[in-house]
This record gives structure tokens, sequence and C-alpha cells, in this order.
């Protein structure tokens, strides 16, 4: 008799949404369908509210826009930017899940030197549930990632970490500056791939 693969459950699966702001159709998904189709999305249109946003078909998503927070809000709809990609702190308040993930729609799948694509949903939830260095900084990565440890001096009894709240990634290519070094530095592009690409970090 044959045997039955079992494709493993996703990590987080129904504890996590993910957020996406956007002003297009959302073919950039199709890129990142192998890693996303088992959550769930929250989109959050910027701009015109009238115009058709297309989400390609097999994803499980909520899609709202300028009018549909006028009416969740009302009178409050104003504390919502939509002068920016902030459009996106909507879809924090309408989510139920522990965890957020949000991505820009125009962000696309990273490949090692390998050529392999790089799952970065998932390098960010295993950051979210493994703890965090609290005062001392680990040089020799993130010491919770399988054949690490903590270097020399790193005391024992902060050795057992705090709750990870924020991992946030690097961008490849454009650099992530902020507008006045942007334009000082138009030519400049970040091409160096490491494994570990997110930021963790705790909240006092």
């Amino acid at each position: 008799m044959a045997e039955t693969s079992v494709s493993p459950t996703p990590i987080l699966k129904d504890e996590l949404d993910i957020v996406i702001p956007t002003i297009r159709n959302l073919d950039f998904l199709e890129m990142w369908r192998p890693f996303f189709q088992y959550y769930h999305l929250i989109i959050v249109q910027d701009g015109d509210p009238s115009k058709i946003i297309k989400v390609p078909d097999g994803f499980d998503y909520e899609l709202y826009n300028r009018n549909d927070i006028n009416r969740i809000l009302g009178p409050k709809a104003s504390c919502i930017s939509f002068k920016d990609s902030a459009c996106r702190c909507f879809g924090y308040m309408v989510s139920k899940k522990k965890y957020i993930y949000t991505i820009d729609d125009d962000c696309f799948v990273a490949k090692d030197p390998s050529g392999k694509d790089i799952n970065a949903l998932e390098q960010h939830i295993k950051n979210l549930v493994t703890p965090s260095t609290p005062f001392f900084f680990n040089t020799l990565y993130d010491p919770y990632h399988e054949g690490a440890d903590f270097v020399r001096g790193y005391p024992f009894s902060l050795r057992e970490g705090v709750p990870t709240a924020v991992s946030h990634g690097l961008w490849l290519n454009i650099p992530d500056y902020d507008a006045p070094t942007q334009l000082v530095k138009p030519f400049e592009r970040n091409t160096r791939y490491k494994y570990h690409w997110c930021i963790k970090a705790m909240l006092d």
C-alpha cells in the first residue's frame, strides 16, 4: 500500500494574521503562495476606495478600504492615516490573532546563495517564539538558533532570555534608509545575504 504524505502543519497557523497595505492588485502574492497560503490575510486598501483590488484565487482574506474604515470607526476613523502605508494599523486593530506579520505589496521573495527561495515568514515566526537577549548583545548571531551558543562572557543568569515582542526584517536591494539619506545615496544597493536577517527585540 502506498504511503500517504502528510504536509507538516505550518507554525502558528491559527495564531497569526498577515496584514498587507496596498494600492494595487496583489499579483505579488503568487510568489509568496508557498509560504502564505495557509494563513489568513487582512488586506487594507490605500487610496481610492472605488478602485477594485484583485487578489489571486486560493487565499483566505478580508479586504478593507477607506469606506469600510469610516463605517466601522465612525468619527474616530481619522486616526487611521491614509497618507502612507500606515493604513496597515487598521489591520492590526481588526486582527484577533496573537501574532501579526506585515509585508508591503512590493516585497519579493529573496533567494539564499544556493538560489533557494527564503521563507522569511518562517524565520520571523521562529524569532517570535524564541527568547531575545536583554542587556547584552550576543556576537555569534542568535544563540537560540540550532547549533549556535552564547559567547564567552555572556552572563549565565541571563541565558534564559526574555519573550520576543518584535521581529523586524532587513531589506535587500534598496537599503532601508530615511528619505534624506536615500536622496544622497541613490545608487547604493544592499546585496549581501545573511541567514539571520531578522532582528529580534524585547519591549520594556
